[in-house]
């Protein structure tokens, strides 16, 4: 099978690497990285996004691991609009998260406008942070948590008799 899933993954954390491993079991995956120019229109937060090929650097690397693990192959591709490469006919899956879910609809509804057949959306659930709240790129941004959804030291507490 071929699967498809898309984001800006800046910086990338274990909510991405979830997706991942759901999409090497699947089947050889492709990624869409959201282009400079689109990454600011499709992020909610205020907040800066490093360079596309940096973004795109760390990316392959990420993947070269999981395509070892589960021996499958991968393509990383630029992202210029929102719907992105799951329009095209090649992909069967979808692999999203709750929050993109929607757009995975869109994009169905859009591939049905095409006469091409819906893909199948997998829909992989959010990852925590140690605190309980979702584990996100911009909480890492912010310092909060880690990568793996440490508390940072200062929100753990340690640090909070330091003036």
């Amino acid at each position: 099978m071929d699967i498809a899933l898309g984001g800006t993954f800046d910086p990338i954390h274990d909510g991405h690497r979830a997706l991942f491993e759901r999409a090497f079991e699947l089947g050889d995956v492709t990624v869409g990285l959201t282009s400079d120019e689109l990454a600011p229109r499709t992020r909610a937060e205020d907040r800066p996004v490093r360079a596309y090929e940096l973004r795109q650097k760390e990316l392959v690397a990420e993947l070269e691991r999981f395509a070892d693990e589960f021996d499958r192959a991968f393509s990383v591709r630029r992202l210029d609009s929102p719907t992105g490469i799951a329009t095209e006919p090649e992909f069967d899956v979808l692999v999203v998260s709750p929050e993109t879910k929607t757009g995975g609809k869109r994009i169905n509804e859009l591939r049905r406008e095409q006469d091409r057949d819906p893909l199948r959306l997998v829909v992989v659930d959010h990852v925590y942070a140690e605190d309980g709240e979702l584990l996100s790129s911009t909480r890492i941004v912010r310092g909060e948590v880690d990568e793996h959804g440490s508390l940072t030291p200062e929100r753990d507490g340690w640090m909070a008799d330091v003036d």
